[in-house]
């Protein structure tokens, strides 16, 4: 047995400020990994420096970097967020002696949440004016289900099961979370049009080359199909998931079930869609005249 005297051996987790981001993005949805290594990439391009040899001078000097780049504050939020979770994750790994991005602030940003969802009435022009039956298919999905592009691009046909008149799909969402919708009967009316011969195994939104279809493809449907209703907006495939969580709860639908079915891990998230769409304001009881 080992003496209580003897020295712990200290196994070292990484060996390289690479592998270090590799297990950093391990496990991350995919869409996330993209995100994060793109960030990890524009960092340490700035600083041009070992990761161990960054102070928090050079973060903070980042920081003015990509402010002063005229970056989105999104996109400004997300870098330093992404910068900070790399240098905590090399902390508890024991890469770093200390965690140096923890006194870094991350800037917030106006919430434009409220500029992003569409009424009803744009909703439904920008699919019926579809003519295509799968981007339509898409279109009513994203919409119907709450759904986030990368889930309905890694559908398969045995995550669809019919249920009385309708449906339901299970996805494997953000933060390795299962959640299973349910679907109208108009909706899985659409999507069972597409299968034909299909195995269970086969993408439920195929590519030409009978692959599923990837991201990019489902952003430029979205965005051609919005643009031929006249919607004058940058419309992206998470403003359907935006409208569906509004229009539902404008719809009187218990927030905890609008929760569940977007996969929110907090009801304040979702509650975020009720301040976006106030039904009334303490303005109304004053007297203006």
């Amino acid at each position: 047995m080992r003496s209580e005297n003897s020295t712990t051996e200290i196994i070292r987790q990484a060996d390289s400020d690479e592998q270090l981001i590799e297990l950093w993005l391990h496990g991350r949805p995919p869409h996330t990994q993209r995100a994060y290594r793109r960030e990890a990439d524009r960092f340490t391009k700035f600083v041009d420096l070992p990761l161990r040899k960054v102070t928090l001078a050079d973060i903070q000097q980042f920081a003015d970097h990509v402010d002063e780049a005229g970056l989105k504050p999104s996109t400004i939020q997300r870098s330093l967020s992404a910068v900070k979770s790399l240098f905590t994750f090399g902390f508890k790994l024991g890469y770093f002696p200390f965690d140096v991005g923890q006194a870094v602030k991350v800037p917030s940003f106006r919430n434009q949440l409220s500029e992003r969802i569409l009424p009803e009435t744009d909703v439904l022009r920008i699919v019926s004016l579809e003519p295509n039956p799968r981007n339509r298919a898409i279109l009513l999905t994203l919409y119907a289900g709450g759904f986030r592009v990368s889930e309905i691009c890694s559908l398969k046909w045995r995550h669809l099961q019919e249920r009385d008149s309708a449906g339901q799909i299970t996805v494997f969402g953000k933060g390795g979370k299962t959640r299973t919708v349910l679907i109208p009967e108009s909706v899985w009316d659409a999507l069972l049009r597409l299968r034909r011969e299909a195995t269970d195994d086969d993408p439920v939104f195929r590519s030409r080359k009978r692959g599923h279809l990837n991201e990019s493809a489902v952003w430029r449907i979205v965005r051609k199909a919005s643009e031929r209703a006249g919607i004058d907006k940058d419309v992206s495939c998470h403003w359907f998931r935006h409208a569906h969580a509004s229009h539902a709860l404008d719809r009187g639908c218990p927030i905890h079930l609008v929760q569940a079915t977007l996969g929110h891990s907090s009801i304040a998230t979702t509650g975020k869609y009720l301040h976006a769409k106030p039904s009334e304001s303490s303005g109304g009881y004053l007297c203006c005249e």
